[in-house]
């Protein structure tokens, strides 16, 4: 296939002032599930920032990787799109012609992401939909799908459904890019990993409390596979083209072309 030559990517901006994530600060307060309801949309961009390694980073590759698969006529389909800070920098990188499609089950997380839009004044064909990709999601004519930081929240029952229900969906030449929390084999190297990663937390400002908190509500909700589980989800699919682009301690970053 035929790669594009673009000038250098700037920075993605993701950090744009967004309010303060405060939601695991009161220590005396109970601690339930993790949801992604009005109150974590409120402080969602500014949790994401802090909380995930290199998240920039992560934005400015998918940028970088995406517009070498992007197609105008096909569809370019984000599915956990969140607030929609993906969709909103591929904006300013993809060419007018490709459709973009958000997918997440929070309509908060939506409202979110249409603001973000109607601001880029952009005149693209965007389509938001409120999905729960456990009970089904339509993927077609897709020449890039991204997964960031999404499977990871999807029940590992569903899992291998998903995977190929996207890799069915996507045209021939298409690209998944997955970036996720994963485990590691090793109960040694699981351990040290986890330690390097709140010691990140606290350098970006969470204290103690909210680190205890944040990973009790996410206990049963977030359940991360080893890298090996991940390959294999994809390799069952049918992709053929399977490569790990990114890899900081307990995150890893994979493309996937059909």
């Amino acid at each position: 296939m035929k790669f594009n030559k673009k000038t250098p990517l700037k920075e993605p901006d993701t950090a744009h002032n967004p309010p303060s994530d405060q939601l695991f600060a009161d220590e005396k307060s109970s601690t339930n599930d993790f949801r992604f309801d009005e109150k974590t949309a409120a402080v969602f961009d500014d949790m994401v920032n802090r909380s995930v390694p290199y998240y920039e980073e992560m934005q400015r590759m998918t940028g970088e990787v995406a517009i070498d698969f992007a197609v105008s006529g096909t569809n370019l389909v984000d599915i956990g799109c969140a607030t929609g800070t993906t969709l909103f920098y591929l904006d300013k990188l993809i060419e007018p012609g490709v459709r973009f499609v958000g997918l997440d089950d929070s309509h908060e997380m939506l409202d979110k992401a249409k603001q973000k839009i109607e601001t880029s004044h952009s005149g693209r064909e965007f389509e938001l939909q409120q999905v729960d990709i456990h009970q089904g999601m339509e993927i077609e004519n897709a020449s890039v799908v991204t997964l960031i930081l999404t499977l990871q929240f999807v029940r590992p029952l569903y899992r291998e459904r998903i995977i190929q229900k996207i890799f069915d969906g996507m045209n021939d030449q298409g690209i998944l890019i997955i970036f996720e929390k994963i485990i590691i084999n090793d109960s040694f190297f699981n351990r040290l990993f986890i330690k390097y990663y709140y010691e990140m937390k606290k350098r970006k400002g969470y204290s103690e409390v909210e680190i205890s908190k944040k990973r009790e509500a996410l206990e049963n909700v977030l359940i991360p596979y080893r890298p090996e589980e991940n390959m294999t989800l994809l390799s069952k699919a049918g992709f053929s083209h399977i490569e790990e682009i990114f890899r900081w301690y307990n995150f890893t970053g994979i493309i996937a072309v059909k």
